[in-house]
Protein backbone atom coordinates (compact mmCIF):
# COMPACT_ATOMS: atom_id res chain seq x y z
CA UNK A 1 0.00 0.00 0.00
CA UNK A 2 2.93 2.66 0.67
CA UNK A 3 4.70 1.83 -2.81
CA UNK A 4 1.03 2.49 -4.36
CA UNK A 5 0.91 6.16 -2.14
CA UNK A 6 4.29 6.82 -3.76
CA UNK A 7 4.03 6.03 -7.46
CA UNK A 8 0.71 7.97 -7.18
CA UNK A 9 2.58 10.84 -5.90
CA UNK A 10 5.03 10.76 -8.28
CA UNK A 11 3.03 10.45 -11.35
CA UNK A 12 0.94 13.45 -9.78
CA UNK A 13 4.27 15.16 -9.66
CA UNK A 14 5.37 14.18 -13.38
CA UNK A 15 1.48 15.37 -14.34
CA UNK A 16 2.00 18.85 -12.62
CA UNK A 17 5.57 19.21 -13.91
CA UNK A 18 5.05 18.86 -17.37
CA UNK A 19 2.42 21.76 -17.62
CA UNK A 20 4.59 24.13 -15.89
CA UNK A 21 7.76 24.33 -17.94
CA UNK A 22 7.41 27.89 -18.68
CA UNK A 23 9.70 30.60 -18.10
CA UNK A 24 10.43 34.20 -18.60
CA UNK A 25 12.90 35.81 -20.17
CA UNK A 26 12.99 39.68 -21.42
CA UNK A 27 15.03 38.37 -24.75
CA UNK A 28 13.98 34.58 -26.23
CA UNK A 29 11.09 34.21 -28.19
CA UNK A 30 8.03 33.41 -26.89
CA UNK A 31 9.17 34.09 -23.10
CA UNK A 32 11.03 31.30 -22.65
CA UNK A 33 10.00 27.93 -22.29
CA UNK A 34 12.55 25.35 -20.48
CA UNK A 35 10.33 21.75 -21.06
CA UNK A 36 10.76 23.00 -24.95
CA UNK A 37 13.86 22.25 -25.31
CA UNK A 38 12.55 18.24 -26.13
CA UNK A 39 12.00 19.85 -29.99
CA UNK A 40 15.12 19.11 -30.84
CA UNK A 41 15.15 15.69 -29.26
CA UNK A 42 13.46 14.27 -32.50
CA UNK A 43 14.60 10.65 -33.19
CA UNK A 44 14.45 11.67 -36.86
CA UNK A 45 16.92 14.54 -37.94
CA UNK A 46 14.75 17.41 -38.71
CA UNK A 47 15.76 17.06 -42.33
CA UNK A 48 14.12 13.72 -42.70
CA UNK A 49 11.03 14.55 -40.94
CA UNK A 50 7.77 14.12 -42.65
CA UNK A 51 4.28 16.23 -42.60
CA UNK A 52 2.57 13.30 -41.25
CA UNK A 53 3.16 11.44 -37.51
CA UNK A 54 1.74 8.82 -35.74
CA UNK A 55 2.18 9.02 -32.37
CA UNK A 56 3.16 5.53 -30.23
CA UNK A 57 -0.32 5.70 -28.99
CA UNK A 58 -2.60 4.92 -31.95
CA UNK A 59 -3.07 1.45 -31.78
CA UNK A 60 -3.49 0.82 -28.11
CA UNK A 61 -7.18 0.94 -27.06
CA UNK A 62 -8.98 4.60 -26.75
CA UNK A 63 -11.13 6.91 -29.13
CA UNK A 64 -8.61 7.33 -32.28
CA UNK A 65 -8.05 10.93 -33.27
CA UNK A 66 -6.61 12.66 -36.55
CA UNK A 67 -5.24 16.51 -36.02
CA UNK A 68 -4.65 18.41 -39.13
CA UNK A 69 -3.85 22.02 -40.53
CA UNK A 70 -1.57 24.90 -41.74
CA UNK A 71 0.85 26.19 -40.73
CA UNK A 72 0.93 30.04 -41.98
CA UNK A 73 3.38 33.06 -41.85
CA UNK A 74 2.51 36.34 -39.59
CA UNK A 75 0.53 37.34 -42.39
CA UNK A 76 -1.91 34.55 -42.07
CA UNK A 77 -2.01 33.76 -45.67
CA UNK A 78 1.42 32.84 -46.86
CA UNK A 79 1.63 28.61 -45.81
CA UNK A 80 5.27 28.35 -43.62
CA UNK A 81 7.35 25.25 -44.87
CA UNK A 82 9.60 23.21 -43.09
CA UNK A 83 8.26 24.49 -39.70
CA UNK A 84 8.81 21.34 -37.27
CA UNK A 85 5.96 21.21 -34.57
CA UNK A 86 6.05 18.88 -31.74
CA UNK A 87 3.57 17.44 -29.74
CA UNK A 88 2.73 15.38 -26.92
CA UNK A 89 -0.43 15.07 -24.15
CA UNK A 90 -1.48 12.12 -21.64
CA UNK A 91 -2.34 8.37 -21.47
CA UNK A 92 -5.63 7.06 -21.22
CA UNK A 93 -5.44 7.54 -17.49
CA UNK A 94 -4.37 11.28 -17.50
CA UNK A 95 -0.63 10.64 -16.80
CA UNK A 96 2.57 11.17 -18.80
CA UNK A 97 4.36 7.51 -18.66
CA UNK A 98 7.96 7.73 -18.75
CA UNK A 99 7.90 4.10 -20.41
CA UNK A 100 11.15 4.71 -22.05
CA UNK A 101 13.04 5.43 -18.98
CA UNK A 102 14.44 8.38 -20.59
CA UNK A 103 15.64 11.31 -17.92
CA UNK A 104 14.82 15.00 -17.65
CA UNK A 105 12.12 16.76 -19.48
CA UNK A 106 11.79 13.92 -22.03
CA UNK A 107 10.98 11.47 -19.01
CA UNK A 108 8.72 14.07 -17.48
CA UNK A 109 6.19 14.33 -21.40
CA UNK A 110 5.92 10.96 -21.47
CA UNK A 111 6.29 8.40 -24.39
CA UNK A 112 3.24 9.87 -26.42
CA UNK A 113 4.90 12.46 -28.35
CA UNK A 114 5.71 13.22 -31.97
CA UNK A 115 7.55 15.45 -34.47
CA UNK A 116 6.64 16.59 -38.15
CA UNK A 117 7.58 19.21 -40.44
CA UNK A 118 5.45 21.11 -42.29
CA UNK A 119 5.46 20.79 -46.27
CA UNK A 120 5.52 22.90 -49.04
CA UNK A 121 1.98 23.88 -48.37
CA UNK A 122 2.12 24.00 -44.70
CA UNK A 123 0.42 21.06 -43.72
CA UNK A 124 0.64 19.05 -40.60
CA UNK A 125 -0.78 15.90 -39.57
CA UNK A 126 -0.91 14.03 -36.59
CA UNK A 127 -2.48 10.39 -35.54
CA UNK A 128 -2.99 9.53 -31.79
CA UNK A 129 -5.57 8.66 -28.88
CA UNK A 130 -7.92 11.79 -27.68
CA UNK A 131 -6.44 12.38 -24.55
CA UNK A 132 -7.45 12.16 -20.73
CA UNK A 133 -8.05 14.90 -18.23
CA UNK A 134 -5.50 14.50 -15.31
CA UNK A 135 -7.05 12.30 -12.56
CA UNK A 136 -7.30 15.28 -10.24
CA UNK A 137 -9.51 16.98 -13.15
CA UNK A 138 -7.81 20.45 -12.68
CA UNK A 139 -7.77 21.03 -16.15
CA UNK A 140 -9.09 20.35 -19.42
CA UNK A 141 -7.55 17.43 -21.30
CA UNK A 142 -5.37 19.18 -23.91
CA UNK A 143 -2.00 18.26 -26.26
CA UNK A 144 1.19 20.41 -26.02
CA UNK A 145 2.40 22.04 -29.18
CA UNK A 146 5.62 23.23 -29.79
CA UNK A 147 7.25 25.26 -32.11
CA UNK A 148 10.44 25.54 -33.63
CA UNK A 149 11.43 27.56 -36.99
CA UNK A 150 14.69 27.95 -38.97
CA UNK A 151 16.70 30.47 -37.09
CA UNK A 152 14.66 30.92 -34.12
CA UNK A 153 14.57 29.24 -30.90
CA UNK A 154 11.62 26.98 -29.71
CA UNK A 155 8.44 28.37 -28.21
CA UNK A 156 5.17 27.15 -27.21
CA UNK A 157 1.72 28.16 -29.01
CA UNK A 158 -1.40 27.29 -27.18
CA UNK A 159 -2.37 24.01 -26.03
CA UNK A 160 -4.96 22.07 -28.32
CA UNK A 161 -8.18 21.92 -26.02
CA UNK A 162 -11.67 20.15 -26.95
CA UNK A 163 -14.38 22.34 -27.51
CA UNK A 164 -16.70 19.42 -25.93
CA UNK A 165 -14.72 19.01 -22.64
CA UNK A 166 -16.95 19.76 -20.04
CA UNK A 167 -13.82 21.07 -17.82
CA UNK A 168 -13.21 23.71 -20.72
CA UNK A 169 -15.53 26.19 -18.62
CA UNK A 170 -15.55 30.08 -19.79
CA UNK A 171 -13.13 30.65 -17.24
CA UNK A 172 -10.77 28.27 -19.00
CA UNK A 173 -11.69 29.63 -22.02
CA UNK A 174 -10.72 33.04 -20.96
CA UNK A 175 -6.96 32.27 -19.84
CA UNK A 176 -5.89 31.14 -23.38
CA UNK A 177 -3.51 33.39 -24.87
CA UNK A 178 -4.38 33.11 -28.13
CA UNK A 179 -0.45 31.97 -28.98
CA UNK A 180 -0.95 30.86 -32.96
CA UNK A 181 -4.25 31.26 -32.72
CA UNK A 182 -7.31 29.39 -31.13
CA UNK A 183 -6.29 26.02 -29.77
CA UNK A 184 -9.95 25.17 -29.71
CA UNK A 185 -10.94 22.31 -31.80
CA UNK A 186 -14.07 20.74 -32.99
CA UNK A 187 -13.88 16.88 -33.30
CA UNK A 188 -16.12 15.11 -35.50
CA UNK A 189 -16.14 11.54 -36.07
CA UNK A 190 -15.85 9.82 -39.17
CA UNK A 191 -15.18 5.86 -40.37
CA UNK A 192 -14.57 5.42 -36.49
CA UNK A 193 -11.88 8.17 -35.91
CA UNK A 194 -12.43 11.84 -34.53
CA UNK A 195 -11.55 14.56 -36.88
CA UNK A 196 -10.15 18.07 -35.92
CA UNK A 197 -8.26 21.24 -37.38
CA UNK A 198 -6.37 23.67 -36.29
CA UNK A 199 -4.57 26.37 -38.26
CA UNK A 200 -1.40 28.30 -36.57
CA UNK A 201 -0.35 31.24 -37.27
CA UNK A 202 3.39 32.06 -36.43
CA UNK A 203 4.14 34.98 -34.48
CA UNK A 204 0.53 35.83 -33.68
CA UNK A 205 0.58 36.94 -30.32
CA UNK A 206 4.08 35.36 -29.36
CA UNK A 207 6.20 37.49 -27.43
CA UNK A 208 9.34 38.75 -28.50
CA UNK A 209 8.88 37.49 -32.27
CA UNK A 210 10.60 39.36 -34.81
CA UNK A 211 8.55 41.57 -36.73
CA UNK A 212 8.46 40.80 -41.06
CA UNK A 213 10.70 42.78 -42.97
CA UNK A 214 8.33 42.40 -45.96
Amino acid sequence: MKSYFILAGLLFSASIQSCSQNTRSSSLIGGGCEGCVVVNKSPVPFSELTWMDTLPDFNEPGPKMVISGTVYLADGKTPARDVVLYVYHTDQTGHYINRNNEEGWPGKQGYIKGWMKTNEKGQYKFYTLKPVAYPERNAPAHIHPVIKEAGKNEYYIDEYLFDDDPLLTAKEKGKQEQRGGSGIIQLKERNGILEGKRDIILGLHIPNYPESKN
